[in-house]
């Protein structure tokens, strides 16, 4: 109800704090959607990588802390290497290598035991790191693209709550999954979790084979072009709004 009324507000607004006309470029729409899958998934990972780790196999925090390192390092690298792909071959490469990456990643750990080799889980971190790294320099793209410029920092806020907001949620999906399973149960009771987390990195593909393609790219110029013309009308002369000093 609140988002209803949001909207309504917001349109009828000549200075609306967000813009609902945002939502019908599909790369904009696209990239929100995606960072909420993906930060969604990546919550939820080291949510329940943690509690496997520390109550499940024993380890202390330190110990957890430095087997997960090599996902923490892969994501480094390739956030890198995501940005450089973007400016040389524009978002869709990158999203489409990060959708199967969390996807994989995450399906590796259904399988998960209590006495699951370090090797497998290091493979699986290395797999899901360099999913949650490619998929960071995509977004931002994605949801500027066809943008005006005075309307690119909204556009990208929105895009940066959408990732707070996947984080939270992916934690409270997983959370409740497995919710009230003791320490011997934890990997039975997370296969589904796994498997959620598996879902949202095929959505990430998903939606950035959707949001990047040509049709998507003409749509949010159109819809670029639109915004732009409704910041002229309603702010013809930026020295009306600011005087001349």
């Amino acid at each position: 109800m609140a988002a209803v009324v949001l909207v309504f507000v917001e349109l009828r607004r000549r200075e609306p704090l967000v813009d609902p006309r945002f939502f019908r470029s599909p790369p904009f729409a696209g990239a929100t959607l995606i960072a909420l899958a993906a930060y969604a998934s990546l919550g939820g990972f080291l949510f329940l990588n943690t509690l496997y780790l520390q109550d499940v196999r024993g380890y202390s925090a330190l110990e957890a802390g430095l087997l997960t390192i090599p996902m923490a390092a892969m994501l480094g690298v390739f956030a890198t290497v995501s940005g450089r792909l973007v400016a040389a071959r524009g978002p869709r490469l990158s999203l489409t290598l990060a959708g199967p990456a969390l996807a994989i990643g995450a399906l590796m750990f259904v399988a998960l035991g209590a006495h699951t080799p370090v090797w497998y889980l290091i493979g699986a971190y290395l797999i899901f790191g360099a999913g949650s790294g490619l998929v960071a320099a995509p977004i931002t793209n994605t949801a500027l693209s066809g943008m005006p410029i005075d309307q690119a920092g909204v556009a990208e806020a929105i895009a940066s709550t959408s990732r707070q907001f996947g984080a939270a949620l992916g934690v409270a999906v997983v959370g409740a999954i497995v919710a009230g399973s003791s320490p011997a149960g934890f990997t039975t009771a997370s296969h589904g979790a796994w498997a959620v987390l598996a879902a949202c990195g095929l959505a990430v593909l998903l939606l950035g084979v959707g949001s990047t393609g040509a049709w998507a790219q003409r749509t949010a110029k159109r819809n670029g072009e639109r915004l732009a013309a409704r910041r002229l009308e309603e702010v013809p002369d930026a020295r009306a709004v600011v005087p001349a000093h």
